[in-house]
């Protein structure tokens, strides 16, 4: 599945599904082929997303690094953060603009 996630405040977000997908369990709603995301559900959704991202960052002499230490043996490791910052600008712009997150509709 592909998730298309829409809001006025800012342009369209498009994920692949197990990205879709783990978006929404951190957040703290089920994977749905349709949802919204409310005003009043952001501040948390964000922090949620944040905190995911700090849970995950790397710790010790290459915490500074991007991708999280040493690059997976086929190259293409895309970081937590990386994944997730798109959809947290979304989130950011929504909140400002006071308007809702929505997919599948």
């Amino acid at each position: 599945m592909i998730y298309k996630f829409k809001s006025k405040a800012a342009a369209d977000l498009i994920m692949t599904g197990p990205i879709g997908d783990r978006v929404l369990t951190l957040i703290g709603k089920g994977p749905a082929a349709k949802g919204i995301i409310e005003v009043a559900e952001l501040p948390g959704a964000i922090q949620a997303l944040e905190q995911a991202v700090r849970a995950e960052a790397p710790q010790g002499p290459n915490a500074e690094d991007d991708d999280g230490g040493e690059p997976a043996a086929s190259g293409d490791h895309v970081s937590l953060r990386r994944r997730l910052w798109p959809m947290v600008e979304m989130m950011k712009r929504a909140l400002a603009g006071q308007e809702p997150i929505v997919w599948g509709v």
